[in-house]
């Protein structure tokens, strides 16, 4: 422990740390992971992807199969500003990131895209078992309470405190809004 309190000296400073361990954080640990780049994932929850599984309750919408100039189109005023993220993963590159995870997906009667199983569960745990594969480590029940007076990320556990300086920080906090 240093003079602060924090621990700090059993803990592994990842070139890469990820904040959030929603889709943003995982899809994020997954482009890193896959360049084989030491990446770590914390979370204030004790289990990745929650939203993810609660939007799976009543079956898991993961794109649509209309036109793509039309898909576009339903972003309305946003279209512009999200331009690159729609060519970057366009709706046949999801289906087939979801295939590459071995879930098998159908067309419902609205022309939106299941996953077979109409479950977010089985899509989640074989994302995670492929991050494993790239050595991701996660951290739960981390909860992020910003930088100290040095730039180190500053983390609240059950154990105690952590601080760790990593290379580079990507904040994935889509779901933190209004949460405690």
């Amino acid at each position: 422990m240093d003079t602060l309190g924090y621990i700090t000296e059993n803990a592994v400073v990842p070139d890469v740390a990820i904040i959030g361990a929603g889709p943003a954080g995982l899809m994020a640990a997954e482009v890193l992971g896959a360049a084989g780049i030491c990446v770590a994932v914390y979370d204030a929850m004790s289990s990745v992807g929650r939203k993810f599984l609660r939007a799976g309750i009543g079956g898991l919408n993961i794109t649509h199969s209309e036109e793509y100039s039309l898909f576009c189109s339903r972003y309305g005023g946003y279209q512009h500003a999200l331009r690159l993220s729609l060519e970057y993963m366009p709706p046949n590159e999801i289906i087939n990131w979801v295939h590459g995870l071995g879930i098998t997906t159908f067309v419902g009667s609205s022309g939106r895209i299941f996953p077979e199983m109409m479950k977010a569960a089985p899509l989640l745990r074989a994302w995670l078992r492929r991050l494993a594969g790239y050595k991701v480590e996660f951290y739960l029940r981390h909860r992020w309470l910003g930088w100290d007076s040095q730039g180190c990320l500053y983390f609240e556990h059950p154990n105690g405190n952590l601080v760790i300086k990593p290379k580079v920080t990507v904040l994935a906090l889509g779901g933190a809004v209004g949460q405690n």
